[in-house]
């Protein structure tokens, strides 16, 4: 493993993008939300994305010259369309529409349709929390690899949710979760470490473990059956609850925007993703800072509940990537040689040089 500073990581993913021909604002936007990811220590939806869209982009499935646009609105709802270009600056562009109107209308709803990977829901959600506004995005997603509850094979997307909420005193409360036990890149990332990975993650046709993260990513990109479980797992440690999760945010991404709904999608086609952006004033229910004070209180008595693990407190949803992101951005993001190895040939094909040769240190 090697360590690198925000701002390396930043730059490699800017030159890879403007090689692409990307335009500058659209590369700013998106580098940003990748970086972000990367510094959170969700390292499967930062740099490590770009073998997948360099893929779309040589299978001309993804418009890396494209602009959101809104296609419909009133007060407080509006539908966008992502134009087939990657998922960050539609998704900035419509948490940002979201929140303007929520500041005016008390609610802000906004869908986007034929979309791309946009990162991590998180980043986004984040947004309405930093305006002072609760915040909701999910996202259906590429690649159909959830297997349902008593099913044999796939027919969900790990399709993400994420909750922020403000506070007086304490930063945003931020939950950003997949409905499926983890998410696909999260093996991905087991993959490239060459590790073993948790039992419980995915399993095959016959709903047997699968350890091994190779023969895992064989299972959820190459094989018709098997794949990654529903949160929770098999249905008796409650994996029938994060399937039927799992459906409510197709729904809410899909459905109501007219994007694919994964399963149905034909093979080869260009996926068609969609996301769901929500920003609600609670300032409409509470007077003053009632609400950001009982957030306070909340967070506070939580994690001050006793530790069932001495010298192991109890944390709130948001606290693991926010330490992260303040030691990572002064020790630096770590990744691995395979990684590098990985988009050393990313840059070589675009012709541009590679910028990870100067790692701030080796663990």
């Amino acid at each position: 493993m090697k360590l690198f500073s925000e701002q390396a990581i930043l730059t490699q993913i800017r030159s890879v993008l403007t090689a692409w021909g990307m335009p500058k604002d659209a590369v700013d936007t998106t580098a940003a939300a990748m970086v972000y990811a990367d510094l959170s220590g969700i390292d499967s939806h930062g740099i490590s994305m770009l073998m997948m869209y360099e893929k779309l982009r040589g299978n001309g499935h993804l418009d890396l010259h494209a602009r959101p646009v809104v296609e419909r609105e009133n007060a407080a709802m509006a539908l966008l369309d992502a134009g087939g270009g990657l998922g960050h600056p539609a998704a900035v562009a419509a948490m940002n529409l979201a929140i303007d109107k929520a500041h005016s209308a008390g609610v802000g709803i906004v869908s986007v349709h034929n979309s791309r990977h946009f990162g991590a829901a998180g980043y986004y959600a984040n947004f309405a929390a930093e305006a002072g506004l609760v915040g909701l995005v999910t996202a259906s997603a590429k690649v159909t690899s959830v297997v349902p509850t008593g099913a044999a094979v796939p027919m969900l997307s790990t399709n993400p949710i994420a909750f922020a909420a403000p506070a007086r005193h304490n930063p945003p409360f931020l939950l950003d979760m997949s409905t499926s036990t983890v998410a696909s890149n999260k093996v991905k990332v087991y993959d490239l470490h060459e590790a073993t990975m948790p039992e419980g993650w995915v399993v095959d046709e016959s709903g047997r473990p699968v350890t091994d993260a190779g023969e895992a990513m064989a299972w959820i990109h190459n094989r018709t059956g098997g794949g990654l479980t529903p949160l929770g797992g098999s249905g008796t440690t409650g994996g029938h609850k994060g399937y039927g999760l799992a459906v409510m945010v197709q729904i809410l991404s899909a459905a109501l925007s007219g994007a694919d709904l994964a399963a149905t999608r034909r093979p080869g086609a260009a996926e068609d993703i969609g996301h769901f952006f929500l920003a609600l004033d609670p300032g409409f229910f509470r007077t003053g800072d009632e609400f950001l004070d009982d957030v306070d209180e909340l967070v506070d008595t939580l994690r001050a509940t006793p530790p069932a693990k001495a010298g192991t407190p109890v944390q709130v949803a948001g606290d693991p990537e926010r330490r992260n992101r303040e030691r990572r951005r002064t020790q630096g993001i770590p990744l691995p040689d395979s990684l590098i190895t990985k988009i050393a040939a990313i840059c070589e094909r675009a012709h541009i040089p590679l910028m990870l040769d100067h790692p701030i240190q080796e663990n």
